[in-house]
């Protein structure tokens, strides 16, 4: 069994792409596979691996000044969600194109207030997710923006323009996107903004079976993580026959690589592409080669 954290913190490093290649070097000595982005305000990842290098790879990062508070949301794997370990230097931790002073975002919520809060007439629950990732999973009457990217999200802007005066409560998979999306919020002139503390993984562990329906969306390998323990009739269906399924895969023809939540049978029936077309193309293409 391997253990998958994912972790993210805003602070200021000064020479990110040093810090990236000393940091790249610990990470293979250690033996951990998965992705992480550095930039100047700050760190965000997720890596994988056993339970003693995961120890090691939190005692590392906490013996830094920087990271000595950074919080970790840890779940179990069969395999690695990686292929292999990457460390790389990006201008943000995670790409919104906003100047946003994210130390003026929302107000954090433990798991159990934000159920709490979510009940009261005045509240509104806001997906700060991409579009794709809140097909399979997401909360009870929350607004789900149909954004494809972070980036889009100044968009949702327009749909809240009448609803300054509610409380408006954010989430996402483990936080981050909330940091910044909550403070763009504020900025714009929303008053009463806050968000859910750790996202959905943190709130994974404290209440599953209450207010969530679906899986949540991960960016590994993986592609969807539990939220509730019982089992429940997927959000969504299967792309081609329509059956209740919430499984993401890449269409195995390269040249489409669409992502498309396909059920067991028909990503067999169709050798794991998203429809015949693709598949014959593929056929035509493994016959020529």
């Amino acid at each position: 069994m391997l253990k998958v954290i994912l972790f993210y913190k805003y602070t200021p490093i000064k020479n990110p792409k040093k810090f990236a290649e000393q940091h790249l070097a610990q990470c293979f000595s250690l033996g951990i596979k998965g992705r992480i982005l550095i930039a100047k305000e700050g760190i965000n990842g997720s890596v994988s691996g056993t339970k003693d290098q995961i120890k090691k790879y939190k005692q590392l990062l906490q013996q830094d000044a920087k990271f000595s508070n950074i919080e970790f949301k840890e779940e179990f794997c069969l395999m690695h969600p990686f292929k292999k370990m990457n460390v790389k230097v990006r201008p943000e931790i995670v790409r919104f194109g906003q100047k946003v002073d994210y130390k003026n975002s929302g107000k954090h919520l433990s798991p159990k207030e934000f159920i709490t809060m979510s009940k009261e007439k005045d509240a509104i629950i806001l997906d700060a997710r991409n579009n794709y990732e809140s097909r399979i999973g997401k909360f009870k009457n929350a607004i789900t923006p149909n954004i494809k990217t972070f980036r889009e999200f100044p968009k949702v802007i327009k749909e809240l323009k009448d609803k300054k005066d509610k409380k408006i409560l954010m989430y996402c998979t483990g936080g981050i996107r909330c940091e910044k999306a909550s403070a763009f919020l504020k900025k714009k002139g929303f008053k009463r903004v806050y968000q859910l503390h750790g996202g959905i993984l943190n709130f994974a562990k404290k209440c599953p079976d209450t207010i969530w329906e679906g899986t949540c969306f991960v960016f590994d390998k993986r592609m969807a993580s539990r939220v509730n323990r019982k089992e429940k009739v997927p959000l969504a269906n299967c792309e081609i026959c329509g059956v209740p399924c919430d499984r993401y895969r890449n269409c195995r023809n390269d040249y489409c690589d669409k992502l498309v939540i396909i059920c067991p049978n028909c990503e067999s029936e169709f050798g794991g592409c998203c429809s015949k077309q693709c598949h014959k193309l593929l056929m035509r293409m493994s016959v020529t080669a």
